[in-house]
């Protein structure tokens, strides 16, 4: 059997809030139902479950492979919705995109502070 991600808990101080933001951004949905956490369903085979905790909490980096038109749909949402991003984890405001493994890839942060990166050819092999 393969070993999969089935799912990922990011804490957030408003679940439903951060949930709503990650989708919009990503294009996705917050899937319905009540519980305990707000999922999105991200692939066939995984959800990012936002959870209300309290803090302290640092903010947790996610990454994500993605095809060329879904980076260009991401970066377009991103850029209208006014969110500063930049080319490097350190320079995640720099107002720049990388290219790095021949690729495109950018960063930005959520409003509760975790780091994301976007990019289109993968960090971990194939």
């Amino acid at each position: 059997m393969t070993v999969r991600l089935d799912h990922t808990i990011v804490p957030a101080k408003d679940k439903i809030a951060s949930a709503e933001f990650f989708a919009e951004v990503f294009g996705l949905t917050v899937k319905s139902g009540q519980g305990y956490f707000a999922q999105v369903q991200v692939n066939e085979s995984l959800t990012f479950d936002f959870g209300d905790e309290p803090e302290p909490w640092g903010g947790h980096h996610y990454a994500f492979h993605v095809s060329e038109a879904e980076f260009d749909a991401i970066f377009g949402r991103v850029r209208a919705k006014g969110i500063p991003y930049g080319s490097g984890p350190h320079s995640h405001t720099d107002g720049q995109i990388n290219t790095r493994r021949g690729g495109r890839g950018f960063y930005f942060e959520d409003p509760y502070g975790h780091l994301l990166e976007v990019m289109t050819v993968p960090e971990t092999g194939s």
